[in-house]
């Protein structure tokens, strides 16, 4: 139940990503000098220091402006809560969201999550920083925005433009032929839950060849799938985006592949929540599944 609490809380965080608010950031700014930021990213002493407190975030501006990046979420040091590679993450120092462990960093920008308790965004207030709070990103539209103001931010535009063009050429890279039928998939994660329709991973599936199975069956976000009801519908096409351990144990039931003419792939329960730099990634694996299952 522990591990399960983890990822939920990890999870909740991630499902966070793009509303701006609030106050004028402080003078001073400083700009890290220990981490190697993109070829052409104009530092400057008048942009931001920033500490990200939201997993998603963190995976943006460790992209886009990692010379700014104080400190990240400590869900991003932990495997089962990131959307970040390991060896990336670990160059960040990461932290709680304590607000004094925050203020400590001097940042002048902390990029939270809508999720941010009442009682630290008080005590952030009272310190003088500068909060930029992230809604719930359902779209690449979502995402593209999110990294546009984030970019903005940080003072690091041509950045952002960067990686919005590589999530550009990877929807390109994914989009199927003409007249393609849509591949019907169920997302079966963690616990039995599935993904609802106003999800990214529902607009990636869609961008990239595949209907969301679940969604189609009026399933909403979070809804659990039992499996005598996967048994008894069977997807063409599974695909488990669970970690392992007992609570999962459905996800891989020897029933499952005795189906006939239903499919079963794994996919990353790190490509689920987050845009950004995740996105090239998902679609990268979603291709793949694809062309595997027409194989």
């Amino acid at each position: 139940m522990a591990a399960r609490s983890a990822v939920v809380a990890a999870a909740a965080a991630m499902l966070a990503a793009c509303t701006p608010a609030a106050a004028p950031a402080p003078e001073g700014s400083r700009v890290r000098q220990d981490v190697p930021v993109p070829e052409g990213s104009p530092l400057s002493e008048a942009e931001p220091v920033i500490v990200s407190l939201n997993p998603c975030t963190d995976a943006i501006l460790a992209e886009i402006a990692p010379g700014r990046l104080a400190a990240i979420s400590h869900y991003s040091h932990d495997p089962a809560g990131s959307s970040m590679p390991p060896e990336l993450a670990a160059r960040f120092p990461a932290v709680s969201g304590n607000a004094e462990e925050v203020a400590a960093l001097r940042p002048d920008l902390v990029v939270a999550s809508t999720f941010l308790p009442p009682a630290t965004e008080q005590a952030f207030a009272r310190m003088g920083l500068r909060v930029v709070k992230t809604g719930t990103i359902t779209t690449v539209a979502d995402s593209i925005a999110q990294i546009r103001e984030l970019a903005a931010l940080a003072g690091e535009v041509e950045a952002g433009e960067r990686l919005v063009a590589r999530i550009e050429d990877s929807l390109r890279a994914a989009r199927p032929a003409e007249g393609a039928r849509p591949l019907p998939a169920l997302v079966w994660q963690s616990g039995g839950l599935v993904p609802g329709e106003q999800t990214l991973i529902s607009d990636l599936l869609v961008r990239s060849g595949f209907a969301n199975w679940s969604a189609g069956r009026g399933l909403g976000q979070g809804a659990l799938l039992p499996l005598e009801q996967v048994l008894a519908d069977p997807p063409p096409l599974i695909l488990i985006a669970g970690a392992g351990g007992e609570e999962n144990r459905k996800l891989g039931h020897p029933a499952l592949t005795a189906l006939d003419g239903t499919a079963q792939a794994h996919f990353d329960p790190q490509l689920l929540y987050c845009g950004g730099p995740t996105i090239p990634r998902a679609l990268e694996r979603l291709t793949q599944i694809r062309a595997e299952v027409a194989g």
